[in-house]
C-alpha cells in the first residue's frame, strides 16, 4: 500500500474489534457492582498504564519532544483528565440505571460533535452524513424510551441517566482534543500519556471522594484488568488510532452501535429482554450508522508519525 494512502484496512479491522470490546464494557462493569465506581475507574485506567508501559518504554517520547513535534502538553493533560472524568461518570451511571439506557445516553455525542466540527473547524458534511447521524441518534433516543427496566429494578435511574449524559458531554471534549493531538504524536505516546493522566485523575477522585482505596476482591481485580485490556486499550485505542484519519463525528456515530451490542449482551447475561420497540430502535441505529459510513472514509496524506 502506498505510503500516501490512509491505512484503510487497518482502520476498519481495528474499529471492528474495538466496537466489540466497547459493547462488553457495561457488562463487565455490571459484574463488579460490589466495587465503588471510583475505585473501578481507577483500576481500569491504572492497569491500562501498566500494560502499555513495556510497549512505550523502548521508544518513549518525553513531553518536551512531543511539544517540539507540535503537540501541546497542556492539551494532552486535558485529554487525560477528560477521559478520567468520562470513565468515572459512566461507570457510576451503571450502578443506577440499566445497561441499555447507560449505553444509549453515553453515545449521544454525534449531534454535539457535528455541530462542534461545523462551527469550530468549519467542516462541511454531505447531507447523507447528517441524515445518518440524526437517524442513528433518533434510534438511540427510541431505544432509551423503549427501555422499561427502570421501574422497581432501578429506582435511581434518573441520577444514572444524568451521569451517563454528563459522561457523553465530557467525551466530546476528549474526542476533539484527541483529534488535534493525534496529528502530531505516535499512537503509543498519545494513549500512554492520556491513560496516565486519566489514571491520576481517577486516583485523585477516589482519594478525595472515597477517602482512600478500599479493599477489592480478586474477581473485581479481574474485571478491572479486563476493562483495561479490552474496552480501554483495544476499544479506545482503536478509536485513538483511527481519529488521526477519520472525522470524530463519523467515529462517534459508529460508536452508537455500542448500545446495540450492549443490549444484546445484557439480554443473554442478565436477562434484560429487549422489547419489540427496542429491536426496531436497534435496526434504526444500524441504518443510520450505515448511511453515515457509506463511502465516508476519505483518503488523506499520512504524516510522518503513525
Amino acid at each position: 500500500m502506498a505510503n500516501q494512502d490512509i491505512p484503510l484496512l487497518k482502520v476498519i479491522l481495528l474499529l471492528a474489534v474495538g466496537l466489540l470490546t466497547f459493547g462488553f464494557a457495561p457488562i463487565l462493569v455490571r459484574l463488579a457492582t460490589d466495587v465503588e465506581p471510583l475505585t473501578l475507574a481507577a483500576m481500569r485506567t491504572g492497569f491500562a498504564v501498566l500494560f502499555l508501559l513495556p510497549f512505550w518504554l523502548p521508544k518513549k517520547a518525553s513531553l518536551q519532544e512531543l511539544k517540539e513535534n507540535g503537540a501541546r502538553p497542556v492539551l494532552l493533560i486535558a485529554a487525560g483528565v477528560s477521559l478520567g472524568m468520562h470513565f468515572t461518570l459512566w461507570i457510576w451511571s451503571l450502578h443506577h440505571t440499566s445497561v441499555a439506557s447507560a449505553s444509549v445516553l453515553v453515545t449521544i455525542h454525534p449531534v454535539m460533535l457535528i455541530v462542534a466540527e461545523s462551527l469550530i473547524f468549519k467542516k462541511n458534511f454531505r447531507p447523507l452524513v447528517w441524515i445518518g447521524v440524526f437517524i442513528a441518534f433518533g434510534g438511540s433516543v427510541l431505544l432509551g424510551i423503549a427501555d422499561d427496566t427502570h421501574a422497581g429494578q432501578f429506582p435511581n435511574a434518573l441520577m444514572g441517566n444524568i451521569m451517563a449524559f454528563s459522561a457523553a458531554v465530557i467525551f466530546v471534549l476528549y474526542f476533539m482534543l484527541g483529534r488535534s493531538i493525534r496529528q502530531h504524536t505516535e499512537w503509543i505516546d498519545y494513549v500512554f500519556y492520556v491513560y496516565l493522566y486519566a489514571a491520576i485523575t481517577c486516583g485523585i477522585f477516589t482519594l478525595i471522594i472515597s477517602g482512600g482505596f478500599p479493599y477489592v476482591s480478586g474477581s473485581a481485580i479481574i474485571v478491572g484488568i479486563a476493562l483495561a485490556i479490552g474496552p480501554t486499550i483495544i476499544g479506545h485505542g482503536s478509536m485513538n488510532y483511527a481519529v488521526k484519519y477519520v472525522s470524530p463525528t463519523l467515529l462517534s456515530t459508529l460508536i452508537l452501535s455500542e448500545a446495540v451490542f450492549a443490549a444484546v449482551a445484557a439480554y443473554f447475561i442478565f436477562g434484560e429482554i429487549p422489547s419489540n420497540l427496542s429491536m426496531i430502535a436497534m435496526l434504526i441505529i444500524m441504518t443510520g450508522v450505515s448511511f453515515s459510513w457509506t463511502r465516508r472514509l476519505t483518503r488523506k496524506p499520512v504524516r510522518k508519525n503513525k
